[in-house]
């Protein structure tokens, strides 16, 4: 092994070193300074936010997944326990053939809340998206946000650093399957996450605004 070819790959160890060092610093920093906001339902306050938000996940035709529906249900209690008026339930429908958000409303019409309390985010094509858009398009000031606990630490770090007086409460009531690929994916959307704050980058789309404030069927 001639001596430019061990600077090379010593300079390469030392890239890797310093930006997995990074990464994780990031990802620590994220948990840490998002953790506070994450509570208990029992420790809200009726009437403290706008909305709740419940950030969409896998559908399969009409059918939520269990990480989804287990969303939509804590999110549910928590409107019908009056901690917010509306819901805004965000997620992918991004083609004709994909459509997270109208099986969310579906559920969750079956299940007792009115039609005009919903509100559909369309274009949440990210949890930045999602987000963004919350304050952005539909005017929340503040929010209760709903998924599982490892991915509230991103929306919440999210929610903060672009603005809004956010809370989480986790929906985490089963064991999933694919978690350790969950994590994994999670850490890499976290350091991207950080970056897009950090910019302040524009989501995918914006559009007119639809105050949550109004009535929720116009966006279905």
């Amino acid at each position: 092994m001639n001596k430019a070819f061990k600077l090379l790959i010593s300079i390469l160890l030392f890239l890797f070193i310093m930006m997995s060092g990074y990464s994780m610093a990031v990802n620590d920093y994220i948990i840490s300074t998002a953790a506070p906001s994450i509570t208990d339902a029992d420790e809200l306050q009726p009437g403290s936010a706008d909305c709740i938000m419940v950030l969409g996940a896998k559908v399969h035709g009409d059918s939520l997944s269990s990480i989804l529906s287990d969303r939509m249900d804590v999110g549910i209690s928590l409107y019908k326990q009056g901690y917010a008026p509306k819901l805004l339930l965000s997620g992918d429908h991004g083609s004709s053939d994909y459509d997270e958000v109208t099986p969310m409303k579906q559920y969750a019409v079956a299940h007792g809340v009115r039609e005009e309390d919903i509100f559909l985010d369309h274009a949440g094509f990210s949890t930045y998206d999602s987000v963004y858009r919350a304050k952005e398009i539909f005017e929340v000031e503040s929010i209760i946000i709903v998924t599982q606990k490892y991915h509230l630490y991103r929306a919440l770090y999210n929610a903060e650093a672009l603005g809004l007086d956010a809370v989480g409460v986790a929906s985490d009531l089963h064991t999933y399957t694919n978690q350790m690929q969950q994590g994994i994916r999670e850490f890499i959307a976290r350091n991207k996450d950080y970056l897009f704050c950090a910019l302040n980058a524009s989501p995918k789309f914006l559009g007119e605004t639809i105050p949550i404030s109004g009535n929720g069927i116009v966006t279905h």
